[in-house]
């Protein structure tokens, strides 16, 4: 069965000032999605599904196309407004997406097997796509999908505050829910959070998502059915956001369950610019560990 690993990269980075998903970053001239590419093809995925803005196709075939080719199958596929609406008459200033679960349903038309939904501006870790792999093979079916959860001490950024997706996990290690929790940062030794909800301070092995998802097709149905009911409750919100969460929630409580997946490996991404020389550290340090060559697609292995 061939994996498919969909990335998610039609967001236009606001904090980070600039198109992130394409700057160089290894000493190659690779992006970090470059690197999320290469553990996801020694994983066992076999199809990559680029989830892209139209204006931004020709900058990602000239990029990926001759590094990938040969090495993996390629689709790239176009997140617009209009996509999946069903002619719903949204605003006429509004430019912004639609928002992470309407982007992984832009893909139903070129995904039919299991797949993994990431971001383009993070980096997992080789394991987080070993596990992901393992899951998606072995157990996920149209009532079972997964989530790969991240160490919230390993996801904090020196730059400022952030944004996690906090897990709340039953005794089986089952998802309950996704908690979107904004205003996150370590001080003084612990980890705070300014957004009016408690608790006010989390625990540094609080499991959090980073986007690294597992999903039956399956999803697709379930996502557009949900998506035309946020088009009638919040689709006039010009900044309203259709996210993956909240097709997980519904998906929980109608449809079966959603394993979280730990995983210790190394997070790192780029929310503001001056995270960028930390990840350029980190995955020099990965290099001369000897987990990726030099030059990533010199050599595949």
């Amino acid at each position: 069965m061939k994996l498919t690993l969909v990335i998610l990269a039609a967001g236009m980075a606001s904090r980070y000032g600039s198109m992130k998903q394409v700057e160089s970053f290894g000493p190659g001239g690779e992006t970090i999605m470059d690197y999320s590419i290469y553990d996801a093809i020694r994983a066992g995925f076999g199809k990559i599904v680029f989830i892209i803005r139209e204006q931004h196709q020709e900058t990602f075939r000239s990029l990926f196309a001759p590094r990938l080719a040969g090495k993996v199958a390629v689709e790239y596929v176009n997140q617009e407004l209009f996509m999946h609406t069903e002619g719903y008459p949204f605003l006429s200033s509004r430019n912004k997406p639609w928002g992470t679960a309407h982007a992984v349903l832009c893909a139903g038309d070129v995904v039919r097997e299991p797949f993994a939904v990431i971001n383009a501006d993070d980096f997992y870790g080789r394991h987080a796509f070993e596990v992901a792999a393992s899951f998606l093979k072995e157990a996920c079916r149209p009532n079972r999908f997964a989530i790969v959860g991240y160490p919230l001490s390993g996801t904090l950024s020196a730059h400022g505050s952030v944004n996690r997706g906090v897990c709340s996990i039953d005794s089986f290690g089952k998802l309950v829910s996704v908690t979107e929790r904004i205003n996150i940062a370590s001080r003084d030794g612990k980890i705070l959070v300014e957004d009016g909800l408690l608790p006010k301070e989390l625990l540094p092995d609080t499991r959090v998502s980073m986007n690294f998802w597992c999903f039956d097709p399956a999803y697709f149905p379930l996502a557009q059915e949900l998506f035309s009911v946020f088009l009638q409750t919040q689709g006039q919100l010009e900044k309203s956001e259709f996210f993956i969460p909240l097709v997980a929630d519904s998906f929980i409580q109608k449809h079966g369950e959603i394993e979280v997946i730990p995983t210790e490996a190394h997070w790192f991404g780029v929310t503001y610019k001056e995270d960028a020389p930390a990840v350029q550290s980190s995955l020099n340090a990965l290099i001369q560990q000897g987990e990726y060559p030099e030059r990533l697609w010199s050599t595949q292995g």
